[in-house]
């Protein structure tokens, strides 16, 4: 297959808004693939905005200059793919000249779409709407393959790519092999948001089991005999910075677990420390602070012991096994109730603990590894969003000389694009400006020089904000009213923020 045919495709998959249209022109070119279970892989993994090499060394810089375009496309996919892997695998002195030597030929042999489309993959900014949800659906309509069947392998195998080339090259049968294995980590399940714990309990039924959320960092945990694996809610692989994660492990009576908990910072008070202590530990000299800064880990939910799925039990038989393996101590607090009051008394006693707010769960609810399901609602005490940052103003005043004013804007579902909401330069800080500023220069997308400089949409930040309010000013006609930095999410992906339908729901209650 040319370059072109995937290069085309994301164009045509940009210009259409419908999720229906964007997944029929994707289903269309996977099974232009013929089966071949490789250039399937390849191609999910592009249109997903990444690579299959993940990190190949080439930044923005490399792409300041590049060759003209071709006038007639002859790059196949797989010559790109093996030209990727070569610049990945280049190494030692001279290598910075030979990378630009590769990704010199490549461009040079690409047409003008064909530049575009890898200038966009390569930079990280391939913005088409391919959105995980559209990927699943297109490669099961492409493979003949219900999408619950897909999705689900998905989750289990952690990786879209390869459930495409199982799926277009063995059908539905192949899928079979995606199964829940100790040392692999999953998806995990993420939480919707309620306003309050008395709509938490409406939208789950009347009863929930309410438990602390606490301010730390989401961490599944891996038991096999005695080899334990720790990973971020992103899947990143952090088991040598986390040694006190690794002991607690060891110390539960259990052979081979799969468990989600959470670790933080503790003062000694046992109140939680600043959510950036307990970040600190994540960065690749955690395990240097470990003595200064030890984490404590309480766990909140187990999909897998001693050779037991729990993925589909419910949430209460889920947590009857947890409680006959994890102590108290190590547990977070929960409360099970249908009682309105209680369940705020409860609110109440975790926000003076210092915590962030409560987790409502329905009773009944299966794990969905990978979704935002609806089992799962979190409440704070304020309206907090997930926002991504889509341009930010240079600042005056005491500010002059630093980018200030950001503008936020919630995820749009049906276009895979972002849709603005407003702007802020409440709640920061003299380092968070300095941050900022450094951060926000290096994702500009175009000239700085100007009074708004855009930027690519892949900074997360979390706002509060008192409440959201009618507006001609933007798109959505909505906009946040007192917006404020509370920080900023590296730990989330911009395809993680909240939605356009998540603020109007709080608009509109």
């Amino acid at each position: 297959m040319l370059l072109v045919d995937v290069a085309t495709a994301s164009a045509d998959v940009g210009a259409v808004p419908g999720r229906l249209a964007k997944t029929a022109r994707i289903a269309d070119l996977l099974a232009a693939t013929d089966g071949d279970p490789r250039l399937a892989a390849v191609i999910v993994s592009w249109l997903s905005g990444e690579l299959p090499q993940r990190q190949i060394g080439v930044g923005w810089a490399a792409l300041r200059a590049l060759p003209a375009p071709a006038s007639d496309p002859t790059l196949t996919v797989a010559e790109v793919d093996a030209t990727f892997s070569e610049i990945g695998g280049v190494s030692g002195k001279g290598s910075q000249t030979r990378r630009a030597e590769l990704l010199a030929g490549i461009f040079g042999a690409a047409t003008a779409v064909e530049q575009t489309f890898l200038r966009r993959l390569l930079g990280g900014e391939l913005r088409q709407g391919a959105l995980i949800g559209v990927m699943v659906d297109a490669v099961a309509k492409a493979a003949g393959v219900p999408a619950p069947v897909v999705r689900r392998a998905a989750m289990l195998g952690g990786d879209l790519p390869a459930v495409a080339a199982q799926a277009l090259s063995g059908g539905e049968a192949a899928l079979a092999e995606f199964t829940l294995v100790v040392g692999r980590p999953v998806g995990p399940m993420l939480a919707q948001t309620a306003t309050g714990v008395a709509a938490a309990l409406e939208k789950l039924g009347g009863t929930a089991v309410f438990e602390a959320k606490l301010d730390g960092a989401r961490v599944q945990i891996h038991r096999d005999g005695d080899r334990v694996s720790v990973y971020t809610r992103t899947l990143d692989d952090v088991t040598d910075r986390l040694p006190e994660v690794v002991a607690a492990t060891l110390a539960l009576p259990v052979r081979t677990l799969i468990a989600d908990g959470e670790a933080i910072a503790l003062r000694p008070d046992g109140r939680p420390d600043r959510f950036q202590v307990t970040a600190s530990r994540f960065g690749s000299r955690g395990t240097r602070d470990a003595a200064t800064q030890p984490l404590s880990v309480f766990f909140f939910d187990v999909l897998h012991v001693d050779g037991t799925d729990l993925l589909d039990a419910p949430v209460t038989e889920r947590l009857e096994v947890l409680d006959s393996i994890v102590p108290a101590s190590q547990r977070v607090d929960r409360l099970a109730t249908a009682d309105a009051g209680a369940a705020a008394e409860f609110l109440a006693a975790t926000l003076a603990a210092g915590h962030e707010g409560v987790m409502a769960k329905s009773p009944t609810s299966p794990y969905e590894a990978g979704r935002r399901g609806a089992g799962w609602l979190k409440v704070k005490p304020v309206h907090t969003l997930d926002l991504v940052v889509l341009a930010v103003e240079w600042g005056s005043g005491r500010r002059t000389g630093k980018l200030s004013n950001i503008h936020l804007g919630a995820r749009d579902d049906r276009t895979g694009g972002f849709v603005m909401l407003g702007k802020t330069f409440k709640g920061m800080t003299d380092e968070m400006l300095a941050w900022q500023t450094e951060r926000f220069l290096g994702l500009a997308d175009g000239p700085t020089d100007g009074y708004v400089v855009t930027v690519r949409p892949e900074q997360v930040v979390e706002i509060a904000l008192d409440g959201v309010q009618g507006s001609t000013r933007y798109p959505a006609g909505m906009a946040l009213r007192f917006a404020r930095v509370v920080r900023y999410r590296d730990d989330k992906r911009p395809d993680e923020a909240d939605t356009v339908e998540t603020v109007r729901a709080l608009y509109e209650r």
